[in-house]
């Protein structure tokens, strides 16, 4: 057997399945492993390490992910050939690194400080409750030769049998009233988006709420007449404000406003339907992260009150399931749908049939309920320890903003730090948190700066010493 006998340390926070994966992408890019040399199997490298199966399959599926090894059905695992003059840094160049360390382009951040030990990243999930073997078990069924089929291009808008799929799960849990031939399946909320401005066509003056989404923002500027930013107020959108603009298309997030986390009360809702239907106007509604909510009952999605074929729905399993994978769709009211077939049904399909067909498997099955009441479940005690780790730290001295669902909050602290001061403190503490103010056309000088904490990607334990050093970091506690 290929000799594999890295050094775990199981008193070390990072994962062991993180560990392994470093030592054996190491030993390939130095070429202590060969390329196409064959890996011994989960089963024997866990004899061999005295470790669970499921460990050295986490691994395993992240040097697949990464092109580092390759799986040939029934045959094994193989390493991949690589041009090792192009590693550059490569201890932070993988996904795992980025995952963990890398800073997005919210604001500017300095480089000299010290090393970080706690990133609040938006956008990280949850990686080791994963159903890393179960998920690998479905995609080979989506290769075996009777499913030879997948090889070849599908239909433009998904395959039927995963937007079938789709629908009864939104009906189900959001309330979306659809058949699956109104859904469109796409890689991502912005190619769908792109998608559904050349629908609705270019003349119309499209709107955004301030703050909002800057990614949806420049998408909405390349393809729209002209875009304008609607305020928010305690409900959401401003209803006023859109009646006075000339906007015929605005796009919004009801279920947990981003980023500052209002939840949209259903006579703003009503509100925001009837212009919609006075002025002959679109309502996108994104529901990015509607799964996740922990007080109280699900609120239904804004699609289920339309009455006029007014409200575009836009969904995605970044949030819940796999953000590589970019896999959204959306839901086009009839009128629309036929536009759509008209002019852009030659558009090819942007997502693989086989992880079409993988999605489809575990959807049809317990997999996918299962699967959302775990992670659910495991966001909703990072969500506690978050809220339970300010009021311990930081008591009265911090304003809360959009907890009780979603994958973030906004925490305001009252020490007259600038935004810049926030992060710039917190980072040379250690822990890395996110402007606000990159997420508004026009940001707001208020009395106290606010910044965005994520948690998904962090564990209970690693959520309380991170705001402990924020309180020491902004209050010297």
């Amino acid at each position: 057997m290929l000799e594999i006998t890295p050094i775990l340390d199981t008193k070390d926070k990072e994962p062991i399945y993180i560990q392994l994966y470093r030592y054996i992408k190491e030993e390939i890019q130095s070429e202590n492993i060969p390329p196409h040399s064959k890996l011994p199997s989960q089963r024997r490298l866990a004899n061999h390490l005295n470790l669970s199966r499921n460990t050295i399959n986490s691994a395993y599926q992240q040097l697949i992910a990464e092109g580092y090894i390759r799986s040939e059905a029934r045959k094994g695992l193989f390493v991949e050939k690589i041009k090792h003059e192009l590693f550059i840094d490569t201890s932070k160049n993988t996904i795992i690194d980025k995952i963990q360390n890398w800073n997005n382009n919210y604001c500017k951040q300095d480089n000299s400080t010290s090393k970080i030990k706690y990133d609040f990243k938006y956008g990280i999930i949850d990686l080791i409750h994963f159903p890393f073997k179960l998920w690998s078990q479905l995609t080979l069924k989506s290769i075996f030769a009777e499913q030879g089929k997948l090889l070849l291009y599908g239909d433009p808008q998904g395959d039927l049998d995963l937007r079938k799929q789709i629908a009864r799960y939104l009906y189900e849990s959001r309330g979306v009233k659809c058949s699956e031939h109104q859904i469109i399946i796409g890689a991502g909320t912005q190619y769908l988006l792109s998608m559904l401005c050349k629908i609705i066509g270019r003349k119309f003056t499209y709107g955004i709420e301030e703050p909002g989404y800057n990614k949806v923002r420049l998408i909405l500027e390349e393809y729209g007449k002209s875009v304008q930013s609607i305020n928010l107020d305690n409900y959401g959108v401003n209803v006023n404000e859109l009646i006075s603009s000339n906007v015929r298309a605005v796009f919004v997030t009801p279920a947990h406003q981003f980023p500052l986390g209002i939840v949209m009360p259903i006579s703003r809702r009503l509100e925001l339907i009837k212009w919609a239907k006075d002025t002959g106007g679109y309502i996108i509604e994104d529901d990015y992260d509607s799964e996740f909510r922990y007080e109280g009952k699900p609120i239904p999605a804004l699609q289920s009150l339309d009455q006029y074929e007014k409200v575009i729905y836009m969904g995605t399993f970044a949030k819940s399931l796999i953000p590589s994978l970019d896999f959204s769709y959306m839901v086009l009211p009839s009128h629309l749908l036929a536009k759509y077939h008209e002019k852009f049904i030659g558009y090819k399909q942007t997502v693989s049939r086989q992880h079409q067909h993988t999605l489809k498997l575990f959807m049809e099955s317990e997999h996918w309920s299962r699967h959302l009441n775990k992670v659910r479940n495991i966001y909703k005690k990072r969500h506690n320890a978050l809220l339970g780790a300010i009021k311990e730290f930081m008591s009265s001295q911090v304003r809360v903003m959009g907890a009780g669902a979603g994958l973030h909050i906004i925490i305001e602290p009252r020490n007259h730090m600038s935004e810049q001061e926030l992060i710039g403190t917190a980072k040379k503490n250690g822990v890395l948190v996110y402007s606000v103010s990159s997420f508004y056309k026009q940001p707001p000088h208020p009395k106290h700066s606010q910044v965005l904490l994520g948690f998904a990607g962090l564990d209970e334990k690693d959520i309380q010493d991170g705001v402990k050093l924020l309180s020491k970091a902004w209050f010297n506690h």
